[in-house]
C-alpha cells in the first residue's frame, strides 16, 4: 500500500466514467482537481457526501477545482446513481482497485468482527501540477464539503 503524503506526485488516474466517459487526471494539467473516493454507490452516507459537492460544484468551479468521485462500483451502476440525484460531476470506476491501491485507500477495514476490505473515504486535492496538495483521511461525510471549501479558499488567499 502507498502511503501518499501532500506535496508528493499524484498517481496517474485513467478511468472509464458514467456516460461512456474516460476521466484522465492528466487531461487536468493547470486546473486543481479534487478526487474522493467514497466505498459505494447509493448508500446513505456516499449518496450525502456526493450530493453535497454536487450542491456545491458551482461554488468549485468558480475556485477553478474539478471534482471526480471514485468507487469500485461499475460505470453502469454510476450512470444510474448519477441520473438519480442528478449529479453534475464526473464518476470513475476502479473495478479492479488499482487506483484506490495507488492512492492507498484500498484497506482492510472491520464490521462487527468480520474483517474484509474496502475502500476508505478519503479526499485529495490535486493542484495544478499534479502534486498532492491536501488529504482529507478517513472522511466523516457531515461538514466534509464545508472544510473542502474553507481549505480551497485559504489556500486561494496564501496564492
Amino acid at each position: 500500500m502507498t502511503h501518499l503524503k501532500e506535496g508528493s506526485a499524484a498517481p496517474a488516474i485513467n478511468l472509464p466514467t458514467d456516460g461512456d466517459g474516460i476521466f484522465n487526471l492528466a487531461d487536468h494539467k493547470g486546473e486543481k482537481v479534487l478526487v474522493y473516493f467514497y466505498p459505494k454507490d447509493d448508500t446513505p452516507g456516499c449518496t450525502t457526501e456526493s450530493c453535497s459537492f454536487s450542491d456545491n460544484i458551482k461554488a468549485f468551479e468558480k475556485l477553478g477545482v474539478a471534482v471526480v468521485g471514485i468507487s469500485k462500483c461499475s460505470v453502469k451502476k454510476h450512470d444510474k446513481f448519477k441520473a438519480k440525484y442528478d449529479l453534475k460531476f464526473p464518476l470513475a470506476s476502479d473495478e479492479d482497485s488499482d487506483v484506490c491501491e495507488q492512492y492507498g485507500v484500498w484497506v482492510e477495514k472491520s464490521m462487527y468482527g468480520k474483517k474484509y476490505m474496502g475502500i476508505e473515504r478519503t479526499t485529495f486535492l490535486i493542484d495544478e501540477a499534479g502534486k498532492i496538495e491536501k488529504i482529507w483521511p478517513k472522511v466523516k461525510v457531515d461538514g466534509h464539503t464545508d472544510e473542502v471549501m474553507a481549505a480551497l479558499k485559504s489556500s486561494r488567499k496564501a496564492a
